[in-house]
C-alpha cells in the first residue's frame, strides 16, 4: 500500500521508536515499500549559545547521529526490508516535513510523545507534522 514510510524518531529516547518501528516495519512488509528512518539534530537556536562549544560541534554531532542511526538500523531492520537513514538539523518537525517532501514519503511513522509529556494529547511535534504533512501520518501512542 505506502511505498515511501519515513520513520521518524529520536536516538536518545527509546520510547521514540520501540512502538513506531515495529508498526513502521508491518506497513513496509505489506506493501513491499521502503522505509526511510530518520533523527533530528536540534541546531543551537542562538549564535550566542553556539559560542560555547568548540566550533566543528554540530558538524561532529551529525556524523555522529548519522553513525549511530545507521547502526541502529543494521541491529533492528530486518535484511528483506529495504531501509535508507538520513539526520536533519534544526527543528524537529520542520525536518521531517522537508525530509518527507524530499523522499516523496506517502507515509510517515512517529510516536505521540515522550514519556515527560504524558499530559499532552500529541506531543508539539507530531502535532504540526499531523496537521501540515502532505501525506498520511500515522501516530503511534506511547
Amino acid at each position: 500500500m505506502y511505498k515511501t514510510i519515513l520513520l521518524a524518531i529520536d536516538m536518545n529516547e527509546p520510547s521514540s521508536w520501540e512502538k513506531a518501528l515495529p508498526v513502521a516495519l508491518e506497513q513496509a512488509r505489506s506493501g513491499g515499500g521502503k522505509l526511510h528512518i530518520m533523527t533530528v539534530v536540534p541546531d543551537f537556536g542562538m549564535a550566542i549559545v553556539g559560542s560555547f562549544f568548540p566550533a566543528d560541534y554540530e558538524k561532529q554531532a551529525l556524523a555522529e547521529a548519522g553513525k549511530s542511526l545507521a547502526d541502529f538500523i543494521g541491529e533492528n531492520v530486518p535484511g528483506e526490508i529495504e531501509a535508507a537513514h538520513s539526520v536533519g538539523h534544526g527543528t524537529i518537525y520542520k525536518e521531517v516535513l522537508a525530509t518527507a517532501g524530499d523522499i516523496g514519503a506517502d507515509l510517515i511513522v512517529m510516536a505521540s510523545h515522550r514519556p515527560a509529556q504524558s499530559d499532552y494529547l500529541l506531543g508539539p511535534n507530531a502535532a504540526r507534522v499531523v496537521r501540515h504533512a502532505t501525506c498520511s501520518v500515522l501516530v503511534v501512542r506511547g
